[in-house]
């Protein structure tokens, strides 16, 4: 059976732009990294726990804001590594630069017998749909093409 995890796609509508929160993975592999490598907020779900309840903890671990629905579910996408990811997004408005994450640690440097603490996300951002595409990791992109169609079919996006 694959990798399961599950996240959330947070949005806002500011002067009629919509915008999404991505998040940039922590630690030392991505300090250089951006276009690609941006992220939904996720993680793996618990032996037995309900894949929305493991979103909104994941959500609320990486980023220190408690996520409130309602919640528009999302197609399930395949990572290249193979984990299939589960998402909702849902609307909401956050000072990204007042977001905090919880940490983890790893062997660093590489087989130096020492443990470094990272966050897990070093930093949130906000980006309109089109840069978010760019900044977000490929296999992610179907996440934001289905949000941008489900708010166009809604009215609340131009076509």
């Amino acid at each position: 059976m694959p990798q399961t995890s599950a996240g959330l796609l947070m949005f806002r509508s500011k002067n009629g732009l919509v915008e999404v929160l991505l998040a940039h993975p922590g630690g030392p592999y991505f300090v250089a990294k951006d276009n690609g490598a941006w992220t939904i907020p996720k993680g793996e779900p618990e032996p037995g726990e309900d894949l929305l309840t493991t979103a909104q903890r994941e959500f609320e671990e990486e980023t220190s804001l408690k996520p409130i629905g309602p919640y528009l579910p999302l197609a399930p996408i395949r990572q290249k590594g193979g984990k299939v990811v589960h998402a909702w997004a849902f609307q909401g408005d956050c000072d990204p630069a007042a977001l905090a994450s919880n940490a983890f640690t790893m062997e660093w440097p590489p087989h130096s017998g020492r443990q470094m603490e990272f966050p897990e996300i070093d930093r949130a951002e906000f980006f309109p749909l089109t840069a978010a595409k760019r900044k977000i990791k490929s296999t992610q992109i179907p996440l934001i093409d289905e949000l941008e169609a489900t708010l166009k079919g809604q009215g609340l996006l131009d076509s």
